[in-house]
């Protein structure tokens, strides 16, 4: 089975300038819970969860202190995805796909073509859905 037969090719897409409460809402209105951040030539440049937009890593930095966050535009989606993340190609077999989720401890993967591009995302719904159908 390869990530291209599942993946999820009509990807909503964040850039790094996209506010936050934007982005929360996007992803609400299209019910998605991972979104690729993308660069001004469709390179994958990180990637934002809706757990990420409900309370970043940066909030509590220090150990003791809680702070009071709000979600709005003012707070960027470059200030709180994860960059640089795990990807997987159209090509690989949806194994691979299978044991990054795992050992990252993720719930979806961009899918990046040959020549950098973003070609899909592949969510672990997506890979319930392939191992549903091959029974």
């Amino acid at each position: 089975m390869k990530v291209s037969e599942y993946m999820t090719r009509d990807v909503v897409t964040a850039n790094l300038e996209d506010g936050l409460r934007q982005t929360f809402y996007r992803m609400r209105e299209r019910d998605i819970h991972h979104m690729p951040v993308v660069g001004d030539r469709n390179e994958i440049v990180g990637i934002i969860s809706d757990r990420d937009l409900r309370r970043p890593d940066w909030v509590d930095d220090e150990e003791n202190v809680a702070h009071y966050y709000l979600l709005d535009n003012d707070h960027k989606v470059s200030d709180t995805m994860t960059q640089a993340p795990a990807v997987v190609a159209p090509e690989d077999d949806i194994q691979k796909a299978v044991e990054l989720l795992l050992s990252k401890r993720i719930g979806a993967v961009p899918v990046v073509a040959a020549d950098g591009c973003l070609a899909g995302i592949l969510s672990a719904v997506d890979m319930l859905r392939a191992f549903h159908e091959r029974g």
